[in-house]
């Protein structure tokens, strides 16, 4: 049972300007845009694949999550687990982890594969699909995001494998359904410059979404975005992500957040499944990893200012945390983000 924390009167100030959630995702390097504008009619069902072949645009994309817009009409879509999601004009659903799913309306004869209707679109990047029997029409937009690091888990990996937003819902809803109307208008006059725009807007969506997600995580929630919203937790996070090359100790740590150092491990292992200083390696190995790969500065340079005395040292905890060494990490030489022998950043039981 996780211990009532003592008073924060005489605890050290939050540091200025920390918002953990907008620190992350800069740190994961997020791109995106739409890849897919297609046309149904009822009755149809189509497998979308986990994995994007050499005949379409997003071949050599790694690590994404998809969006799919509903623009007319409604359909469902069943994940890679079984479970169903029904949606309709407006509504948005967001898979973390793409996978392959189905999505359809109507009793189909046949699941026909998305690699096998797919056509090049009007705008570069962009496919097309027209398909069907000639019933109830439904019109879906899909977009993805893509992250330049696989250390993103703290954000993704604690989602849940499917998260539906329906924009009609009340104020709360007016931005998504604004950049969603934005993201539709876009697509529909394929105009020069479309797909900059796009990604913005799919960053936009993304962002707002998380936000969300994290404000109806209900009580008893673990996972990084539940740890956010932890008083204790959240506060500790502020102080690591304000000054990551700070010698942080147990006790240190514990001082900032206004805790003991038992209540302040028990919340970090509850919430995130790891004690504080362990979150503090990942973290500092997250945004090393970031520096090697957008950055040319030394690696000497780069182990300093992420906390690290010793460049030996440094290799060591990186090879540790990411399963290849700092040399090799910037070669654009990784291994496979999901491995089980990788030890994620943040990596903790999902989130709800």
């Amino acid at each position: 049972m996780i211990q009532t924390p003592p008073s924060f009167a005489d605890t050290p100030d939050r540091p200025a300007g920390v918002d953990l959630l907008s620190e992350m995702l800069r740190a994961v390097r997020l791109t995106g845009s739409v890849f897919f504008n297609g046309s149904f009619t009822a009755p149809f069902r189509i497998l979308s694949p986990k994995r994007f072949d050499e005949r379409t645009p997003l071949a050599r994309l790694q690590h994404i999550s998809i969006f799919h817009l509903v623009a007319q009409g409604r359909c469902t879509f069943q994940t890679a687990t079984g479970k169903r999601h029904d949606v309709g004009t407006g509504d948005l659903l967001l898979m973390p982890f793409t996978d392959a799913h189905t999505f359809g309306n109507g009793d189909a004869a046949e699941t026909v594969s998305a690699l096998d209707i797919v056509r090049p679109g009007p705008i570069e990047g962009m496919l097309t699909m027209n398909h069907g029997g000639g019933g109830e029409e439904t019109r879906i937009v899909c977009g993805y995001l893509e992250s330049s690091e696989f250390l993103f888990a703290p954000v993704f990996r604690t989602l849940p494998e499917a998260l539906v937003e329906h924009t009609g819902d009340g104020k709360i809803g007016e931005l998504l359904a604004s950049t969603v109307g934005e993201i539709l208008a876009l697509v529909a006059s394929a105009t020069p410059g479309s797909q900059m725009m796009l990604g913005r807007l799919m960053e936009i969506l993304f962002i707002e979404v998380l936000r969300r997600h994290i404000a109806r995580l209900p009580s008893g929630s673990r996972g990084w975005l539940a740890a956010i919203k932890d008083p204790i937790v959240s506060r500790a996070l502020q102080f690591i992500h304000a000054d990551p090359g700070k010698r942080w100790t147990a006790e240190s740590l514990a001082r900032v957040a206004g805790s003991s150092r038992t209540v302040l491990a028990e919340r970090f292992n509850a919430l995130l499944g790891r004690p504080p200083i362990d979150y503090v390696t990942s973290w500092r190995i997250q945004l090393a990893a970031e520096n090697l790969r957008g950055t040319d500065a030394s690696i000497r340079k780069i182990a300093a200012n992420v906390g690290y005395e010793s460049e030996a040292a440094f290799n060591r905890a990186f090879k540790r945390v990411t399963g290849t060494t700092p040399g090799r990490w910037r070669e654009g030489i990784s291994p496979d983000p999901f491995a089980k022998n990788i030890t994620t950043a943040g990596l903790a039981p999902t989130d709800g």
